[in-house]
């Protein structure tokens, strides 16, 4: 089995991250938890490349749309129609207007855990109700009725692969492999090595 410390994630600031200027805040919030980045791309990608990234996981347009259905009876709303890749369609379309809007910038960090860290810096996809402390949750105003009424993508600045498998897929999906950097950090031997070795004279 491979090291923790070997674990990879995409992550992806949105072209509403870069308007904002937040890339060097989002990177430093990556750094400051210890993962450490071993690719990075600045492109404006094109809505085929978007939907390819959507759909790697053949069933991302069920779900979505049974999700996306479950939302709105949660709110005491109908939604729009009943059947999931209906709904998926519309998600979609806004998604790929959304990240096809500017420049994105697109990263592979790697550490312990780097998936389940990453969600948790990142926070939960809607910025309302993600929690204080969270990049979503710290920058973002926007919700999932602001977006339903205005008929568009939630805003929420930035796109963290959701499990270790989903993490590979979009890795090859943006990069090469020779894009990639394998490299040593001295600040490894903390975290990772098992005695602490080499820091006293």
């Amino acid at each position: 089995m491979e090291h923790f410390s070997k674990e990879r994630t995409l992550v992806m600031v949105k072209p509403d991250g870069v308007q904002r200027s937040l890339i060097g805040e989002i990177i430093k919030r990556y750094e400051r938890m210890g993962l450490k980045l071993v690719a990075m791309k600045m492109l404006l990608p094109t809505e085929d490349h978007i939907e390819k990234h959507y759909t790697l996981d053949p069933n991302w347009m069920r779900i979505t749309g049974e999700k996306t259905i479950e939302g709105y009876k949660k709110k005491g709303q109908q939604p729009p129609s009943e059947d999931p890749l209906e709904i998926t369609k519309v998600v979609l379309a806004n998604l790929k207007k959304y990240m096809t809007s500017g420049p994105v910038v697109a990263m592979v960090w790697q550490g312990a855990h780097a998936v389940k860290i990453s969600r948790k810096i990142v926070g939960g996809t809607e910025p309302l109700s993600s929690d204080v402390g969270t990049i979503r949750g710290d920058f973002v105003l926007d919700s999932y009725q602001m977006s339903d009424m205005d008929g568009r993508a939630v805003r929420n600045l930035i796109h963290a692969s959701g499990s270790p498998e989903e993490a590979e897929n979009e890795i090859k999906h943006w990069f090469a492999d020779n894009e990639i950097i394998g490299y040593r950090l001295v600040q490894e031997q903390i975290l990772y090595d098992v005695n602490i070795d080499g820091i006293l004279e």
